[in-house]
């Protein structure tokens, strides 16, 4: 008799596979704006969402310079302010979404060490057949009021 061990590399290979497809949008670069002469940026990143199709958000933030760290300390975080705006690149196509009040979150990036995020969460807003995404911090500590939004009406797409 055999011995067969169990098929871990498939089993490891199928988690990883769910785990990928619930995960946030992953974000490309498409701009840099230098603001200062410290070097100081606005990145501008775009961002497809995974579970809407046809939909792509850009989304800007502020980086901090290595001088601009030395000079006025907070070493570990940068500031929460952003803007975001979605526009629709191709036919809409409305996936498995959260149709809930809270939304869903479609991106999330780390603005400081351990406290503090930059998002992007999406809600489905029925009576105007619309998609709102929301750009916003996350704090841990004491949360933040610094917001931008942009909204895609859907037309003629299936809900």
């Amino acid at each position: 008799m055999t011995r067969t061990a169990p098929p871990l590399l498939a089993t490891a290979l199928l988690a990883a596979a769910l785990t990928a497809a619930t995960l946030p949008a992953l974000a490309e670069q498409v701009g840099e704006v230098g603001v200062d002469w410290v070097g100081n940026d606005i990145i501008i990143e775009a961002i497809a969402d995974p579970k809407v199709q046809g939909v792509t958000c850009h989304l800007a933030y502020f980086e901090r310079s290595l001088i601009d760290r030395l000079q006025q300390g907070n070493w570990f975080e940068d500031p929460s302010w952003s803007a975001v705006d979605c526009t629709q690149t191709g036919p809409i196509v409305i996936g498995n979404i959260d149709r809930g009040e809270d939304g869903e979150e479609v991106f999330s990036e780390g603005r400081s060490l351990i406290l503090k995020s930059l998002k992007v969460t999406r809600i489905y807003d029925a009576g105007n057949n619309a998609l709102i995404y929301l750009a916003h911090a996350s704090e841990i500590t004491q949360g933040s009021g610094k917001m931008s939004l942009s909204v895609v009406p859907l037309g003629n797409a299936a809900p």
